[in-house]
């Protein structure tokens, strides 16, 4: 099935985790969730894979620590922290398979940001023979790239409201 990661912007922390147990593409008044600008990805993690494009992005070369994302959700405080704590931990506690949420650093945002529009196709090129890519079959229907404008949108919608990017994700 894989897992799905939501990006988002929000203007702060407080803002980026209300009502965290729902999805960020999903608004629903009702019950307090707000509308959020959301870019709806499958496989793609922060740390790694979209921490390749960031890379590419900013023609750096990639290291595991390029997007270091702080957690926000669960909060880390509460976080079990003995081998007897985890497995106490009922069922579906957000520890053991989520929803969390991360926030990303303004150096990942503004590295995406600042692709000029001209380099897109071949950023998304780049970013498409990763890896962690391989299984997938030719990207005939140009998902890469839409994917890619999709986020590099987004880095600077963040930036012209100076916000950050934040990753919500399930197991």
């Amino acid at each position: 099935m894989g897992v799905f990661y939501e990006y988002y912007r929000a203007a702060d922390r407080a803002a980026a985790t209300v009502q965290p147990e729902h999805f960020r593409e999903v608004t629903d008044a009702s019950r307090g969730v707000p509308e959020f600008d959301v870019v709806v990805t499958k496989w793609i993690d922060p740390q790694v894979v979209l921490g390749q494009l960031v890379a590419f992005a900013g023609q750096v070369d990639y290291s595991v620590g390029l997007v270091e994302t702080v957690v926000l959700y669960p909060p880390p405080e509460g976080a079990p922290r003995s081998d007897e704590e985890w497995d106490a931990l009922p069922e579906d506690s957000p520890y053991l398979e989520g929803p969390a949420i991360m926030e990303l650093p303004a150096q990942a945002r503004d590295m995406l940001a600042d692709v000029d529009d001209a380099r897109l196709p071949t950023l998304a090129e780049q970013w498409a023979a990763i890896e962690e890519f391989s299984h997938f079959t030719d990207d005939d229907d140009g998902y890469m790239l839409s994917l890619t404008k999709d986020l590099v949108g987004l880095a600077r919608r963040a930036r012209e409201n100076d916000q950050l990017l934040y990753c919500w994700f399930c197991l």
